[in-house]
């Protein structure tokens, strides 16, 4: 459904007074895992040029506490796929993620200048099937692993959302059998097209680089066009004044779902600047979360934990 909202402005000393995460009861981050360890891998990643920590792709797990298996949710911060917003779309993510008994595991991916397509692509996609195959080591169930995205991170979980595969069974590598595709995804003011007029040009060149005017690649990223009947159901969430990233680029995601029967629901807030990451003190924007645990319930993610270890 189509929800769009109003909110009264508020002025930034109020958004500065927030309580700081830090003050939250919940269990702190472990510690980052590579995706590709040099332990294993004494290359590095795929692609990799050079061995610091811009080259090592990682996941930091904000576990959820307990035992039982819990629903999981990969975090892709944004930042033009030029820098990361690691800290309101990333650790502030994996908390809250944490305070609803849901574990996140915040995605660290390559980016340009250095980095360039299919680097990222290639980080999400490691970053699910490392997820599912170690699953029972961080009590999550293997069948709830969604994807979160913001900005060019919402255009790295629709990437994952809809270019994946179910693994390579004959893989040396037990991490390389599983499947990335994600169960579901939640794209949080997503960049979603690079071949019509409301493309973040941004995105498109740190991502693309030198192949920007590869017109078939440039279609290919543009993941509407991918959608297909196994793209997982979507949450998708944007703002009509946002001024960086068009709310069409939601509107597109969702119409092509809609086309192909794949459940999703979609929610426009009248007013929001963009980058507002969990919605501040905002009265109306800060209950976007809520809407979200509701339409996790509905589709099951956020059921009764299962299989007690």
């Amino acid at each position: 459904m189509v929800h769009v909202r109003t909110w009264s402005v508020l002025c930034l000393l109020l958004c500065a007074c927030a309580v700081p995460i830090a003050q939250t009861s919940v269990p702190p981050a472990s510690p980052a895992a590579d995706l590709w360890p040099r332990d294993r891998f004494p290359d590095g990643a795929p692609l990799a040029l050079g061995n610091g920590p811009e080259d090592r792709p990682a996941i930091t797990p904000y576990l959820a506490s307990g035992t039982d298996l819990h629903p999981a949710i990969l975090v892709c911060p944004g930042g033009g796929y030029g820098f990361l917003a690691n800290d309101h779309e990333g650790r502030a993510i994996g908390v809250w993620c944490q305070q609803h008994n849901i574990s996140a595991f915040v995605l660290s991916y390559r980016i340009a200048p250095k980095y360039h397509h299919p680097c990222p692509m290639l980080d999400v996609q490691r970053a699910l099937r490392t997820v599912r195959e170690r699953a029972m080591e961080w009590h999550v169930d293997a069948a709830r692993i969604g994807v979160m995205g913001f900005s060019a991170g919402g255009h790295l979980a629709s990437t994952a959302a809809t270019l994946f595969d179910a693994g390579n069974v004959d893989a040396v590598d037990p991490i390389d059998r599983q499947s990335c595709r994600p169960d579901f995804a939640v794209l949080v003011y997503p960049v979603i097209t690079f071949d019509k007029p409301w493309a973040h040009q941004g995105s498109k060149h740190n991502l693309l680089g030198d192949q920007s005017d590869d017109a078939a690649l440039v279609a290919r990223m543009s993941t509407a066009n991918s959608v297909t009947k196994l793209t997982p159901p979507a949450f998708l969430l944007h703002t009509t004044l946002d001024q960086v990233v068009a709310a069409e680029n939601s509107i597109d995601f969702y119409l092509a779902l809609r086309r192909v029967s794949v459940p999703a629901e979609l929610h426009i807030f009248e007013r929001g600047e963009h980058g507002f990451g969990l919605g501040g003190n905002d009265p109306v924007l800060s209950g976007w979360p809520d809407l979200l645990l509701d339409w996790l319930r509905v589709r099951g993610v956020t059921r009764k934990p299962v299989g007690a270890l």
